[in-house]
Formats: structure tokens, sequence, C-alpha cells
């Protein structure tokens, strides 16, 4: 019986490719040909230049700080983040992030949710007699 071997990494069939180039090729790139290949609205924000915070991000990451924390949910995943861990602020803590190739071109931002979920407890005090009924299942 052969051992089940569980990994966080997504299952894909062959190399991940990021529109048509692999991971080799977009690592080369420089930032204006990255800017090139990702949805209109991240090429705008990488044409425009980045905020002094931002660059100092891009510079943490290319000396490859080991823990890096930041409150920037609009940086867009560049290819120099991939394999990283970046904690991502959510409003009220930092939520460490494995930078995966999948998310080249999104905002760090789209991967730490600011809101929890709502889980409804029973009926509060002054609740009317159909509001208390609870289905068993």
């Amino acid at each position: 019986m052969a051992k089940k071997i569980s990994s966080k990494l997504p299952k894909r069939k062959g190399e991940f490719t990021y529109r048509g180039k692999s991971m080799e090729d977009v690592k080369k790139l420089n930032l204006d040909e990255f800017a090139q290949l990702v949805p209109a609205r991240q090429r705008r924000t990488i044409q425009r230049g980045f905020s002094e915070e931002h660059k100092k991000l891009i510079h943490k990451v290319k000396i490859k700080d080991p823990n890096i924390r930041t409150h920037l949910r609009d940086m867009v995943v560049l290819p120099e983040m991939i394999g990283m861990k970046i904690s991502i602020h959510s409003g009220k803590e930092f939520t460490p992030v494995e930078i995966m190739p999948e998310m080249l071109g999104h905002y760090l931002g789209e991967f730490v949710m600011t809101r929890k979920k709502v889980s409804h407890g029973a009926a509060g005090v002054g609740a009317t007699r159909s509001s208390k009924f609870i289905p068993l299942k």
C-alpha cells in the first residue's frame, strides 16, 4: 500500500506557465516586460511607478529578508516574490502567506481576508417565538 503524501501545492499537469511563458522566462523579465503580461489595472500600477513604501518592500524581497511584514495590500505580486513567505496585515493581525506562481499579477490583499466568517448563535432574549425555532439538522 502506497503512502499518501499530502502537499500544500496545488495539483497541476506539467509545468506552470504564466501567459504562455515558463517560470524561468518570467523571472528573467525586467519590470517593464512583466508589466506587459499582467492585466490592465496591475500594468497601470507598475507603469506609474511604485511609492517609497512599495520600493522598500521590493528591496526586502530582493535581499531575501526571511521575515517580511507589510501593510501594503495593494502591492502587485512580482516574479521575484515567488517562493517567499510574506506576512500581510488583515486589519487586525499579520497573516503569513506563501507566494505561489499562481499568484503572479494579483494583489497581496487578495490572499488575506479582512472580515471573518459570521457564525450566528441562538436567538436573543427579546426574540419572537418563530425565530427561536432551531432545526435539528
